[in-house]
């Protein structure tokens, strides 16, 4: 079993505290993703996992163990960095080898670890050449192979596509996936890509100046972001997060926004919110749309804006819009035409609408 644990978990560097009181358990054979802006704190926990950096208060425990003072080596884990870290004068199969070398293990037991990360890898044929012989993706490839031949029960993995053209992370991504069913470790993975974070995470930590802001399924935090911080950062484009008020003068509960605009609240997410109460609302770029004979929201979810900037993406096209004053980017079918200046009838499903305080930026709905 190769669970992992970090009870209040803080890493101080002279005074400064840059990861505060971390608490989070990982389960067996669990792929989990940490993610957030530079300096989040993301790679200081990894490296205090690895036994790189010393916490400086809590307790990380692997399978049950306390590691606090336990050797790198010593913990059971295998780690690819982002800057490969091969050694340039020794081959593929030298590099692959060289720390089951240092470990006096057999020759016949390095052969066939070897060559077995190779095929997993697609690498096989590449033993011979040296590392200045590769392409950045097959330079990758053999630091996860040095990994995954030394057989831990823990890989962890910091930025490890960072340095790759995007054609190539894509791809990378499904072979890191495909890895992981394949060696059923436990896998933990540093990004500071949130579309990595998505794609590859059995869940996602998502983390800000050394917090843990939430943790979650990929679909969990999408559809049920805790705080705007969230909000704003899983997803792409991110969330629309308008400034707003809420305003009774309709009758109803709406959002009132500051070029007079207003939108109404559906009923079942009224509870919580006051009139006059500051706030954001929240929708997703796909539940602002065009409203044409296919859609069937209510008229009152409809409003006229302004197109300002199109980004064509082939199958999709966003669009900044202007609606009285308010901004936002809203999402259409990549054959549609529409041009910068058109003014277009938007179309907002508020079943998915999410409402954040004003002041705490903590999620109200």
């Amino acid at each position: 079993m190769a669970e992992v644990k970090l009870n209040n978990v803080v890493k101080r560097f002279g005074k400064t505290e840059v990861v505060h009181g971390i608490n989070l358990e990982i389960k067996d054979r669990e792929f989990i993703v940490f993610v957030g802006p530079s300096g989040c704190g993301k790679s200081t926990i990894l490296r205090m996992i690895a036994g790189l950096e010393e916490i400086s208060a809590g307790e990380i425990l692997i399978s049950g163990r306390v590691v606090n003072e336990v050797a790198p080596k010593d913990r059971d884990l295998s780690m690819v960095f982002q800057n490969y870290a091969l050694y340039p004068h020794m081959s593929v199969y030298d590099n692959m080898s060289f720390g089951l070398k240092l470990a006096r293990k057999s020759k016949d037991e390095i052969e066939s670890r070897v060559r077995e990360a190779a095929r997993i890898l697609h690498i096989d044929k590449l033993l011979q050449r040296k590392p200045s012989e590769l392409s950045g993706g097959q330079r990758q490839r053999v630091a996860m192979g040095r990994a995954i031949v030394r057989k831990s029960s823990i890989f962890l993995f910091d930025e490890p596509l960072s340095n790759l053209d995007a054609k190539l992370r894509t791809q990378m991504r499904i072979e890191i996936k495909q890895l992981h069913r394949r060696i059923k470790s436990t896998i933990i993975y540093v990004t500071h890509d949130q579309v990595e974070a998505m794609t590859l995470g059995d869940r996602i930590v998502v983390l800000k100046d050394g917090y843990i802001e939430q943790v979650g399924k990929p679909i969990e935090l999408f559809q049920n972001p805790v705080n705007t911080f969230v909000a704003g950062f899983i997803g792409n484009p991110p969330m629309n997060l308008i400034e707003s008020e809420i305003d009774t003068s309709h009758g109803s509960l709406c959002f009132k926004f500051s070029g007079g605009l207003t939108i109404p609240i559906p009923e079942k997410s009224e509870a919580g919110i006051t009139s006059g109460q500051h706030v954001l609302m929240g929708l997703r770029t796909e539940d602002f749309m065009l409203a044409d004979s296919n859609n069937k929201l209510p008229d009152e979810w409809k409003k006229e804006a302004l197109v300002e900037v199109i980004e064509p993406l082939g199958g999709a096209t966003f669009l900044h819009v202007d609606m009285q004053g308010v901004k936002a980017i809203a999402q259409c079918d990549g054959r549609k035409k529409v041009s910068v200046g058109d003014k277009i009838k938007l179309a907002m499903n508020l079943k998915h609408l999410h409402i954040f305080d004003g002041s705490s930026k903590q999620s109200i709905y």
